[in-house]
């Protein structure tokens, strides 16, 4: 089994169809892998176009457990007064990407456009992300692991 790390670089959305009455939408992203969370910073008064250029870094095993290999960004409109809303998720499967990270060490998918889709499964604009996955090298350190030994007796 092959660990690592999968760095997803979130930059940006456009097209963003908020739930506020007036339409003025504060988002920001949940992303989440194989149980792990990260959140973006929120998009103040930037409205349905965002910027973000931030990145986040999420252990990944390959082949590892279970078969969900698949980054999922929910997009949220930050309320201050109210629970936040849903605006809609994307999805980006990337185990064709870790299974070529861990035979070359290294694999990147640049900055693509993902639909984001509502709970209606209507379109509500659409999210730029790039994902990079890097192989964790462990070096030999010289020290035996298990087999026999001879013994000089």
């Amino acid at each position: 089994m092959a660990i690592g790390t999968l760095e997803v670089k979130l930059a940006n959305a456009k097209g963003l169809r908020g739930t506020d009455f007036l339409g003025r939408i504060d988002p920001y992203v949940l992303i989440q892998y194989k149980g792990q969370e990260h959140k973006s910073s929120v998009a103040r008064n930037e409205g349905g176009s965002p910027v973000w250029n931030e990145k986040f870094i999420f252990k990944a095993e390959y082949p590892g457990t279970g078969d969900n290999f698949k980054i999922i960004l929910k997009i949220m409109d930050h309320d201050t007064f109210s629970a936040d809303d849903f605006i809609g998720q994307a999805s980006i499967y990337v185990k064709d990407l870790l299974a070529l990270g861990v035979e070359n060490g290294v694999s990147e998918l640049g900055p693509q456009k993902y639909r984001v889709v509502g709970d209606n499964l209507n379109y509500n604009g659409e999210i730029q992300v790039g994902v990079t996955f890097t192989q964790k090298v462990t070096e030999y350190d010289g020290e035996e692991v298990g087999g026999w030994k001879q013994s000089g007796y």
